[in-house]
């Protein structure tokens, strides 16, 4: 379910022979332990945006050259990163901005 290879819980199962019940117990375990796994699809660009920040997040600490290992890794690219790290700053201006509004 991991990327690169970043399949769906179904296509998995269908795969390996494990059930989608065991699947997702495990994809449940795996995130409680901080681990990145994609909920319903298996496309980065259609994750969650609980996904994508956790991954901002992972990632904002690295150099150019440990993000870029870190995508080849991961199957991400970095522009992918930034362009969720751009929305979640948007994100947060906005929140702001309307917080300004309602007072």
């Amino acid at each position: 379910m991991a990327p690169p290879q970043s399949l769906t819980v179904a296509e998995l199962s269908s795969q390996e022979g494990i059930s989608t019940a065991t699947l997702n117990n495990w994809r449940t375990a795996a995130r409680k332990r901080g681990a990145v796994l994609p909920s319903n699809s298996a496309t980065p660009d259609k994750w969650s945006s609980e996904e994508k920040f956790r991954i901002v997040l992972e990632t904002a600490p690295m150099t150019v050259a440990k993000l870029s290992e870190h995508c080849r890794k991961h199957g991400l690219y970095p522009e992918q990163i930034e362009a969720w790290k751009t929305a979640c700053i948007g994100a947060n201006s906005q929140a702001e901005e309307q917080s300004k509004r309602s007072r």
